[in-house]
C-alpha cells in the first residue's frame, strides 16, 4: 500500500524529475517507510512505500527487472501472490524478493495485459517496457486503489491522488461543469473519468490504459458485473444462497490476512464489521486488535455505537480500543481531513475515518474494514421501494439524489447552467445490459460507481493519510460477483442485507444482527450549529468564494437561515455540501 506518480513524455524531452519529486513528496503520508524515483529519457516514475509485504529493501520501488526489461510502481495488495509466484516458478521465473510487486512484473511478462484477470486484490500500477517504451496503467475491478491523470500534447502524468498532480504544475484547474452537476446532484459522487477539475481525469475501475511513446493511447475494460444467475444457480433456494454467501465471505476474509504485519479490524458495531471480526477470529487470528470511534450526541442523534462494538469485542476477547472524539477537537481537525481528500467528499464520516485512522496507525499498519456491504448486499433504504416499482429510474433518483435539476440551477451561478448531466448519466447506466430488474440496475450503479467514489475513496484517503492500509473483504470481486447473482428479494427484504444477516447468525451474536440499523455518525456536520456553522459560512462568504462565483449567493443565504431545514434525502446537510467544496478548493490553493 503506497503512493505512485509518473510522467510519460511524447516530445522527446526527458521526464521532469523536479516535478516528479514534488508529486512524490505529496504522498509522504501514504508511504512513510521509503521513497524512490527513477527517470530515464522520456519516462519517470516515483513511489512512496508503506511496508506490508516483504519488509526488506529488496521490495523497494520503482522496481526494475533488467532480465525481463520491465519496471513497475504499484499501490495495493495482491492476496494471491504466493500462489501466482509458485505457478510462475514452475514456468522458470526466478525471484529476488518475497512480496507481491515482483509477482506483477513476472505475471505481465508471462501472460501479457490479461494477467490482471488472475489477480485477487486491490491495485493501481504503472508497468513499463524498457525496449518499446510502452506504459500500462491498471486499476482494480472495484476501484479500491485510485489513478488520477492529466495530459497535454507533451506529456501524461499520473498519481494516486489529485493534489499530488497539482504539485507537478501545468494543470487546467477550471471547474468541470459535468463534475459539478454530479457533485451537487448525485450525492457528491463524481463518476470516472471526470473529476471536479477540467484538467484531471481518473482511470475507471476495472480498466487498463496503454500509452505509446508517441502519445497514442488505448483504454479498455477488463471486468464487468452481471446480475444474471449462472447455470444451476437458478435452482438455489434461500438456504443455498445463504451458504454460498458465508463461504465466499470466509474466503474473502482469509485472503486479506496475507501480510508480513499483524492485521487488525475496524469495528463499528454494525453487522458488517462484526461479521468480519468473527470470521477473522474463526480463521485463527490471535490477539486481534479492534478499533471503534464515537462522537458527542447532538439533540436526539447518538454520536456513537459503542454498546454494540463492546458486545463483539467482549465476545471474541479482542484487544479493543474505543476512541471518543470531543467536538472541541473535531472542528480544529476538519481542515486536515479536508486536506487529505483527493477529491471533495461530502460524507460526514470522512473526518471520523481520518481521526480513527490516526489513532489506529499508532498500533496497526493494516486493518480489515466492512465498507461495501450495503451496496453489494442491498442494505440501503432506497432499495426495497424499487423491488416492485413501475418507474425504478425516477424512483431511484427521487430517493437517492440530493437535488433535482431545477434546484441545481437554483444552486449554481448561471455560468454553470446547462443540461441535466446526472440525470442523463443515471438513465444511460440503467439502460445498460446485464441487469433486468430496476432494483438490480440500482444495485449495479451503486456498486460500480457510487461505492467507488464515495465510501471506498473515503476509506482509502483517510486511512492512507496516516500510513494505514485498509482491506475490504466485501469488495472481493468473487464475492461481489456472487452477490450480484443472488435474487434481489433475498437481499433487500426487511431492512436489507437479509441473506447476509441470516448467514451471519452462524458466526456472531444475534443481538448485533437484530439491532436497529445505524451508520457512522458525526452529528455535528449534519446539524450545523455554532462554530461549525460559522466555519462553513465564513468559507462561503469569503472573498475567494465570491471571486470564484460558483454558487448563487441567494441560495447560500436561504440555506444559512435554517441549515437543519435543508437536509438531503440521504440525511446530509445541503449547506455543508456547498461549504465542503469551497473549503476543499481553498485548501488546495485553487
Amino acid at each position: 500500500m503506497c503512493g505512485i506518480v509518473g510522467e510519460i513524455r511524447f516530445d522527446q524531452n526527458p521526464a521532469d524529475s523536479t516535478a516528479l519529486d514534488r508529486m512524490n513528496a505529496a504522498h509522504s503520508g501514504r508511504g512513510p517507510d521509503g521513497a524512490g524515483l527513477w527517470q530515464q529519457g522520456p519516462l519517470g516514475f516515483g513511489h512512496r512505500r508503506l511496508k506490508i509485504m516483504d519488509l526488506s529493501p529488496r521490495a523497494q520501488q520503482p522496481m526494475l527487472d533488467p532480465e525481463l526489461g520491465l519496471g513497475i510502481v504499484f499501490n495495493g495488495a495482491i492476496y494471491n501472490h504466493p500462489e501466482l509466484r509458485a505457478e510462475l516458478q514452475q514456468h522458470g521465473y526466478r525471484f529476488f524478493s518475497s512480496g507481491d510487486t515482483e509477482v506483477l512484473l513476472k505475471a505481465y511478462h508471462a501472460w501479457g495485459a490479461d494477467f490482471v484477470q488472475r489477480l485477487h486484490g486491490m491495485f493501481a500500477f504503472a508497468l513499463w517496457e524498457r525496449d518499446s517504451g510502452r506504459v500500462l496503467l491498471g486499476r482494480d475491478r472495484l476501484g479500491i486503489k485510485p489513478i488520477y491523470y492529466s495530459r497535454n500534447n507533451h506529456w501524461l502524468r499520473f498519481s494516486s491522488t489529485l493534489p499530488a498532480l497539482l504539485c507537478g504544475g501545468d494543470i487546467d484547474t477550471d471547474i468541470d461543469p459535468v463534475a459539478l452537476h454530479h457533485y451537487l446532484s448525485f450525492h457528491a459522487v463524481v463518476p470516472a473519468p471526470h473529476t471536479i477539475l477540467k484538467g484531471v481525469r481518473k482511470l475507471p475501475p476495472g480498466h487498463l490504459m496503454r500509452i505509446d511513446p508517441d502519445g497514442r493511447h488505448e483504454q479498455w475494460r477488463y471486468w464487468e458485473l452481471s446480475y444474471e444467475p449462472r447455470g444451476e444457480e437458478h435452482r438455489l433456494d434461500f438456504a443455498g444462497w445463504q451458504s454460498q454467501t458465508l463461504s465466499a465471505l470466509r474466503t474473502a476474509v482469509a485472503r486479506r490476512l496475507v501480510s508480513d504485519e499483524p492485521v487488525g479490524a475496524l469495528l463499528s458495531g454494525g453487522v458488517d464489521s462484526s461479521l468480519i471480526v468473527g470470521l477473522m477470529c474463526e480463521a485463527g487470528v490471535g490477539n486481534l486488535r479492534t478499533y471503534s470511534i464515537g462522537f458527542e450526541d447532538v439533540g436526539q442523534e447518538a454520536g456513537n455505537e459503542f454498546q454494540y462494538s463492546d458486545i463483539i469485542a467482549q465476545h471474541y476477547a479482542t484487544q479493543h480500543e474505543k476512541i471518543f472524539i470531543d467536538s472541541r477537537r473535531l472542528l480544529p481537525e476538519l481542515p486536515n481531513a479536508i486536506r487529505a481528500m483527493a477529491e471533495p467528499m461530502v460524507s460526514h464520516d470522512c473526518v471520523a475515518f481520518y481521526l480513527l485512522s490516526e489513532a489506529v496507525s499508532k498500533h496497526s499498519k493494516v486493518v480489515q474494514s466492512g465498507q461495501g456491504a450495503d451496496e453489494v448486499f442491498g442494505g440501503y433504504h432506497w432499495y426495497p421501494p424499487l423491488l416492485d416499482s413501475r418507474d425504478p429510474l425516477n424512483d431511484y433518483r427521487r430517493l437517492f439524489c440530493d437535488r433535482d435539476h431545477g434546484e441545481y440551477l437554483q444552486t449554481v451561478n448561471p455560468r454553470f447552467h446547462g443540461p441535466d448531466h446526472s440525470g442523463r448519466f443515471v438513465t444511460e447506466h440503467f439502460a445498460q445490459a446485464g441487469a433486468v430488474a430496476g432494483v438490480d440496475k440500482a444495485l449495479r450503479l451503486d456498486t460500480t460507481v457510487m461505492l467507488v467514489d464515495d465510501p471506498v475513496k473515503r476509506v482509502d484517503n483517510m486511512t492512507m493519510a496516516w500510513g494505514l492500509e485498509a482491506r475490504v473483504p466485501f469488495l472481493d470481486h468473487e464475492l461481489v460477483e456472487l452477490a450480484a447473482r443472488i435474487p434481489a428479494r433475498h437481499k433487500v427484504t426487511g431492512e436489507g442485507k437479509y441473506v447476509l444477516k441470516e448467514a451471519a447468525r452462524q458466526v456472531i451474536p444475534a443481538e448485533v444482527i437484530d439491532r436497529p440499523k445505524g451508520y457512522f455518525p458525526v452529528p455535528a456536520l449534519k446539524y450545523l450549529r455554532g462554530d461549525f456553522l460559522a466555519y462553513v459560512q465564513n468559507a462561503l462568504n469569503s472573498p475567494r468564494a465570491r471571486e470564484r462565483e460558483l454558487f448563487n449567493q441567494e441560495y447560500i443565504a436561504l440555506l444559512s437561515q435554517n441549515p437543519e431545514a435543508h437536509i438531503t434525502p440521504l440525511r446530509g446537510s445541503k449547506l455543508w455540501q456547498l461549504g465542503l467544496l469551497e473549503l476543499w478548493l481553498q485548501t488546495h490553493g485553487l
